[in-house]
């Protein structure tokens, strides 16, 4: 049966969480439901997903509803949060959703709490279902004690307020529950989907060889690349700080940063600094359909992230046949798994956050491994095609939104 699904997510900037909800959203309306998106006003060098998610037709020719939220905003203003609740509530009462799904941390909070609202106060035959996705935790060991302990206690409370959770790792429902947020049985993992078919097969024009002639590489370039912005907690700082020895030892090794950020013209100062502006290869935002080509052009993929849910780059890049250097942190293992781990299915190689040392091992251990790095790499393509696929995800929701409605009804 058609479902009415009510989609919030704090900003629609180019990042997983928002390419995950955006698929979604869209894989939902393929299917016969009427899908609509509210979201907070966008800013920001990151880029956005609104207008693939506005310009979105269904074969029938069907839409996204595009709601913007006026006061939603990601940074904690009591005064404008307090106007978000307000405008949630009577968007979500006008509307009459059978499902309000939120997303990101903010918009999790303020909708889960607007959603389950409207839930009491409805007739039970307009009841919402309440459903929320964990794409990676607000709280982690890099944020002060009060920040950690305030984000807990609103996530203990948020939990309250819906019927089911949805983490995109299992990670993320061990943290949550290590940290009495919500119940055992309210989760479920839904693992993150993602285009594949655009990383498994490229066009003649964005193969390897291709790419690596667009970007100037030479066949015996070693090519070390990250797919992020450049901003706090993704560790491009670590990069420089691990290998920029082996950089400046090494003039065939080449940094591939895909990506901007508030932070490029500091980093790129580092980068002159340490006499390595040859070396290191930007590209600037890139569309999305972009990024398998930048990541079939590199040899590893390095993902020194300080916090994630499970970074949908990692296993982007497998798919692309290219082998991984990640931080433990969060999911990551889960698609990034180290040889002492398990030898027999090993995709890459695992350093702990903020270990430099590790790193610059783990990315000399690739270059010096050329044949088990393929092995991985062809390990890596063919899990990820299976575990990450949009249909995977689509289909797991429905049957997440089919247990949340029969959780609403029996309230």
């Amino acid at each position: 049966m058609p479902l009415r699904i009510l989609h919030i997510s704090t900003r629609l900037i180019q990042g997983g969480s928002q390419e995950n909800t955006v698929l979604s959203c869209e894989g939902q309306a393929e299917l016969g439901h009427e899908v609509h998106l509210a979201y907070g006003p966008i800013y920001g060098p990151e880029g956005s997903y609104f207008d693939r998610a506005n310009d979105f037709r269904t074969r029938d020719g069907r839409r996204i509803g595009m709601h913007e939220l006026r006061h939603l905003m990601r940074e904690v203003n009591p005064i404008k949060d307090i106007r978000a609740s307000r405008e949630m509530y009577r968007f979500i009462k006008e509307l009459q959703p059978d499902i309000v799904h939120t997303h990101s941390s903010k918009a999790g909070v303020i909708g889960r709490a607007a959603a389950w609202r409207v839930f009491k106060k409805s007739r039970k035959s307009r009841r919402p279902a309440v459903v929320h996705t964990i794409h990676g935790p607000p709280f982690h060991t890099y944020e002060s004690d009060f920040k950690n302990m305030l984000y807990v206690q609103a996530e203990q409370m948020a939990a309250k307020n819906c019927h089911l959770i949805v983490s995109v790792a299992d990670a993320m429902t061990e943290q949550f529950r290590a940290k009495g947020i919500g119940r055992d049985e309210q989760f479920v993992t839904v693992r993150s989907g993602m285009e594949t078919e655009h990383f498994l097969n490229p066009k003649p024009t964005e193969t390897r060889e291709a790419m690596r002639a667009e970007l100037g590489f030479g066949d015996d370039d070693f090519v070390i690349g990250t797919v992020a912005r450049l901003a706090e907690h993704k560790g491009h700082d670590d990069i420089l700080d691990g290998i920029g020895i082996e950089l400046a030892n090494n003039p065939n090794w080449k940094l591939l940063w895909v990506g901007d950020g508030w932070w490029s013209e500091r980093l790129l100062g580092r980068v002159a600094e340490m006499g390595l502006s040859d070396q290191v290869i930007t590209t600037g935002l890139v569309p999305q359909h972009r990024v398998g080509a930048m990541m079939r052009a590199m040899d590893v993929l390095l993902h020194p992230s300080y916090r994630e849910g499970l970074p949908r780059t990692v296993p982007q890049a497998l798919l692309c046949g290219v082998p991984v250097c990640a931080t433990d942190t969060d999911g990551t293992p889960e698609a990034c798994i180290d040889p002492d781990v398990d030898a027999a299915h090993s995709t890459g190689r695992i350093f702990m956050v903020g270990d430099t040392a590790g790193l610059r091992d783990a990315v000399v251990w690739m270059h010096e491994h050329p044949e088990e790095r393929r092995a991985m790499a062809a390990r890596g393509r063919a899990m990820c095609a299976q575990m990450f696929s949009t249909d995977a995800m689509v289909q797991g929701l429905e049957s997440v939104y089919a247990r949340a409605i029969e959780l609403a009804e029996s309230r």
